[in-house]
C-alpha cells in the first residue's frame, strides 16, 4: 500500500498556517488580549504546560491583564514563564494573582514585535519544509517498492512542491500583514 497520502500533507500544511495564525494573533498592537499569553509555557510539576492550564487569564482593563495562578506554589514559575517569553511584559506579583500593565508600544517595541512575528512565520515555513520532506521521502520510498513508477514520482513531487509554494506563500503574507499592522504602515 502506498505511503504517500496528499489529504494528509493537506492537513499537515493547513495545520502550520493555523499554529502560526494563533501565534500572530497572540502578537499585541496596543490593547491587552488575553491571546497574549498563550504562546507562554510554564514548567510546573516537571512538565512544560501551557499557561492556561496552570491559571486563569483575562483583561480587567484596556491597558492590563491579570493571570490568577490556582495553585499558589506556582506563582514563581509563570511570573518567571511571563518574564522569559519575549513578550516585553513584566509582571506585578499580589498573592496569587499576577498583574500585567501593558506599557505602550514605543518604536523599539514595535520592531521587537515585528522581529518575533517573523520568527514565528520562520518556525512556520521550517514546518512546512519538513511536511514536503516526509511527502518526498515516502514518494521514493513507494518507487522502491514498485507502487509507483517514476513518471508518477515526479508528478507528485510536482504536485508537493507546488503546495509547499502556496502555504508559504500564504504563511508570507498572514507574517507581512502582522508586520505592517505592528509597525502601524
Amino acid at each position: 500500500m502506498p505511503q504517500y497520502n496528499k489529504a494528509d500533507l493537506e492537513r499537515r500544511m493547513a495545520g502550520a498556517i493555523e499554529a502560526l495564525k494563533g501565534d500572530l494573533t497572540g502578537l499585541r498592537t496596543g490593547r491587552a488580549n488575553v491571546q497574549l499569553l498563550d504562546p507562554v509555557m510554564v514548567t510546573v510539576y516537571g512538565a512544560n504546560m501551557p499557561l492556561n492550564q496552570v491559571a486563569t487569564v483575562s483583561a480587567p482593563e484596556p491597558r492590563m491583564l491579570s493571570v490568577q495562578v490556582w495553585d499558589k506554589t506556582n506563582v514563581g514559575p509563570v511570573d518567571k514563564a511571563i518574564r522569559s517569553a519575549g513578550l516585553g511584559l513584566n509582571p506585578i506579583v499580589d498573592g496569587q494573582t499576577l498583574r500585567l500593565p501593558i506599557p505602550d508600544l514605543t518604536e523599539e517595541r514595535r520592531k521587537e514585535l515585528a522581529k518575533l512575528a517573523s520568527k514565528y512565520a520562520e518556525g512556520a515555513r521550517v514546518a512546512v519544509r519538513n511536511v514536503r520532506r516526509d511527502g518526498m521521502d515516502s514518494l521514493k520510498t513507494d518507487e522502491k517498492k514498485g507502487e509507483i513508477s517514476e513518471d508518477e514520482r515526479k508528478r507528485l513531487e510536482t504536485e508537493v512542491q507546488k503546495l509547499t509554494d502556496s502555504t508559504i506563500a500564504d504563511i508570507d503574507a498572514a507574517a507581512s500583514a502582522k508586520e505592517k499592522e505592528i509597525l502601524g504602515q
